[in-house]
């Protein structure tokens, strides 16, 4: 036995040994209490709990308790396993109250929550956040009553401010946004689209005096085109801008009236008095209430799992803490206890992981890659192609069509619903004349792509110049595992890909529950895809050559220094590069991994929950061997090129290596407090987050994660799940049954879809965490 698998086996004793004498001494604290067992119908676990579920519920007791808790809290209700569960009422020292259901210590179901300031809040809970259909009630009369989603207003709601106004309509992340009607107190109204808490887009503006205001706004004024009409049928129409330059207009009298002397600039000031009321802010959130009542020895929500190599992940989570059964205040044998577990484990620590605490040696940038790909000019092999492929896409996305709507038929996802067209040299009544080869052009559900182009935003024009411009196409120097190509844009805004038939049908295939994933989750972590074509060449061969063009997930603003590609997967999970020839072009894979990222609080908790519903759609469809690819921009580095902790100074006279926008701790920690700076950072995209480098065993390659050292840096992360059109056909169920033979089946990255997305979950949220 190698010495730190001793280590590892006297501290997982260790546990056992003190979580059973936590036991003991948390019963001495309250006392046991024997009631009839009850049984909890409402209880849901997860498939791989069956069997310790079984024997949870037959050795624990389901029961009405009353506790004064040791900080001075006070709970009467159902009891369970150390919590809270169940139906009871939760009264805090500083006044806070909850009544309402319980599972294992959150508050969940329905219930009420007031503050010592009167505020209420009544309705739906989720894992301790308002979350569901409820209505809170502020200590100055604002009510809102409508959706939630992890404490902000999210959804359909209706708003009433204790100065008299009121907003009836669509809330996004605690803010007006979709198409609402706000009303002032005076009478006058508003009734159109919203974008982050700000009039913006098109509605109109009434008036109690009958005048009103059509037509466009930004920002909460006028802006493009609109109409404002008097009550007496006079109305001026124009272009609006609070710039006078950009003004202009006619005036259309009612009758025989004569010219108004009427300013246009009057409405803006007019409009100045109409301001929209923020409201009161939410006190302390019913998710920041800690409970006295916390870790319990046998809570199971996840079940502990070992690494890829077998050893039980003890090094992850200091021990004592899931020992803890009552916070930071659990009695004088409860401080013992930690006190002599503590030494225990310093112990440990000295004697095992000497190599781990040594101090890691400085990180430096890696060196700047030249940029990627190689222009293809006319000689290139693929010159020919590329001009194809150029004219179909300007054909494609430049034929007239009507303005597609979101909503398709079933009938638009059918493979089988594609376009021919040919290309001959001189050109027909469809097709321009052109210096290439003669082609044939096909366009794979052409309605669906369109439409999926209009969802991401993308404009037609800026999509053609960007492909089809008098700039070439880079191919990368060498193909993927795959056997395709790639190819990059002039401006890195997109990537083309050639595909297998297998490929090709795969996507096809989950076209449909795709589009509406993607449409349901704006925020969505899976790759964006724009169109899938195929270019028939003229021959004798008759070559088919298919591709797919997606979004390039690191065109960004900030230049990225590392890159990894993390499946979750053990074997071959390495480069094969040696340190003198990786540079920032260089992808890492997850052995190659020095990082732990810790996201801001409420950003990772939509990344969990994206994760998860980006996960279920792919095991729905069979996907596996995809992947999650991360790009990191390190915020500050010497001019030496050291890259500086957090906390750490930059020496005077030198400078950051990027000139992008910076942002210091407390100001990311600001704009993401407040919901109506949201909107500058997208999941995923230019995301503000600190990563913790971590060190490996010294004997210990295969450890997925390794240890947190302490040391942080501030970055900007760049990632999405990538490879998502592999499927688990049977050259897949081969290749794992082989693999099997020589390696543990765990490590393999070709597994079942199911265990695939639970493996890739479970490695990703050791590698992601929040930010405390």
């Amino acid at each position: 036995m190698s010495k730190d698998q001793s280590y590892v086996l006297k501290a997982w004793e260790v546990t056992v040994r003190k979580t059973q004498q936590a036991k003991k001494r948390a019963n001495s604290v309250f006392g046991t209490v024997s009631v009839a067992p009850h049984t909890d119908n409402d209880t849901t676990t997860d498939d791989n709990d069956d069997e310790t579920t079984t024997n949870r519920s037959s050795l624990e007791e389901f029961y009405h308790a009353e506790r004064v808790l040791p900080n001075g809290d006070y709970y009467t209700g159902q009891w369970y396993d150390s919590f809270p569960h169940g139906h009871g009422k939760y009264l805090w020292t500083d006044g806070c109250m909850y009544i309402g259901d319980w599972y294992n210590g959150k508050t969940m179901g329905n219930g009420k929550f007031g503050w010592p300031s009167g505020a209420t809040y009544e309705g739906e809970f989720k894992s301790g956040y308002m979350d569901g259909i409820g209505t809170y009630t502020g200590p100055s009369g604002d009510a809102y009553k409508g959706q939630w989603v992890m404490n902000l207003k999210h959804g359909h709601g209706v708003k009433s401010f204790a100065n008299g106004d009121a907003y009836d309509g669509e809330w996004r992340r605690g803010l007006q946004e979709g198409q609402g009607k706000y009303q002032w107190s005076d009478g006058s109204y508003y009734i159109g689209e919203w974008k982050n808490g700000t009039i913006c887009g098109k509605g109109s503006f009434v008036w109690t005096n009958g005048n009103r205001y059509d037509g466009f706004w930004d920002e909460g004024f006028p802006r493009g085109n609109g109409t404002f009409k008097w009550d007496n049928g006079s109305f001026y129409v124009g272009h609006w801008s609070k710039d006078p330059e950009e003004m202009n207009g006619t005036y259309y009298p009612s009758g025989n009236e004569g010219n108004l002397e009427w300013d246009p600039k009057d409405l803006f000031n007019n409009l100045s008095e109409y301001t929209i009321c923020s409201g009161e802010r939410v006190p302390t959130l019913p998710s920041q209430k800690k409970l006295s009542v916390w870790n319990s020895s046998k809570r199971i929500e996840k079940p502990r799992r070992t690494s890829v190599d077998g050893r039980v992940s003890v090094g992850v989570d200091r021990a004592f803490e899931k020992m803890n059964m009552w916070g930071n205040e659990i009695g004088e044998g409860g401080a013992d206890m930690r006190k002599e577990l503590d030494a225990e484990l310093m112990r440990l620590d000295a004697e095992g992981l000497q190599s781990l605490k040594s101090s890691p040696v400085p990180m430096k940038l890696p060196k700047a890659g030249r940029k990627q790909g190689e222009t293809i000019s006319k000689g290139h092999r693929n010159y020919e192609l590329m001009l194809n492929l150029q004219l179909g896409i300007r054909h494609s996305v430049g034929r007239q069509a009507p303005a597609a709507s979101l909503d398709l038929k079933p009938s638009a996802f059918d493979p089988k619903d594609k376009i021919w067209r040919r290309f001959p040299r001189e050109g027909t009544k469809y097709t321009p004349p052109h210096q290439s080869t003669e082609f044939k052009w096909k366009d794979y559900c052409p309605l669906v792509f369109r439409s999926l182009r209009k969802l991401f935003k993308v404009d037609p024009a800026d999509y053609m110049l960007s492909i089809c411009g008098n700039d070439a196409l880079r191919e990368l120097s060498s193909p993927g595992k795959s056997g395709s190509f790639f190819y990059l844009t002039n401006d890195d805004r997109y990537m083309i890909k050639t595909m297998k038939k297998s490929e090709t049908k795969v996507l096809l295939g989950m076209l449909a529950a795709y589009y509406n994933h993607v449409r349901a989750f704006e925020n969505s972590l899976v790759i964006r895809f724009f169109g899938l074509h195929c270019v028939k060449l003229n021959g004798p061969t008759q070559k088919k050559v298919r591709f797919v063009i997606m979004g390039n997930l690191f065109c960004s603003k900030y230049s990225v220094h590392r890159r990894f590609d993390l499946k979750g997967s053990s074997l071959g999970r390495t480069t094969d590069k040696p340190e003198s020839e990786i540079d920032s072009n260089t992808i890492l894979k997850d052995l190659d991994l020095n990082f732990i990222f810790r996201l801001q609080k409420a950003w990772y908790q939509e990344f969990i929950r994206q994760i998860d519903k980006d996960c279920e759609f792919l095991e729905q469809e069979r996907i596996m061997d995809y992947s999650l690819l991360v790009g990191i921009h390190f915020r500050e580095a010497s001019v030496a090129g050291e890259l500086i902790p957090s906390g750490a100074r930059t020496p005077i006279g030198e400078s950051e290596e990027e000139s992008g926008p910076r942002l210091s701790r407390a100001e990311v920690d600001e704009l993401l407090s407040d919901p109506s700076r949201w909107a500058s950072i997208r999941l995923g995209t230019n995301m503000p987050a600190r990563a913790e480098r971590t060190m490996r065993k010294n004997d210990s390659e295969l450890q997925l994660v390794g240890e947190p050292t302490g040391e942080f840096y501030e970055v900007v992360m760049i990632f999405g799940i990538i490879d998502i059109l592999q499927d688990y056909d049977i050259s897949k169920k081969l290749e794992h049954a082989y693999k099997s033979i020589q390696y543990d089946p765990s490590s393999i990255s070709a597994v079942d879809p199911r265990q695939y997305s639970r493996r890739f979950r479970d490695f990703i949220f050791k590698v992601f965490t929040d930010d405390n």
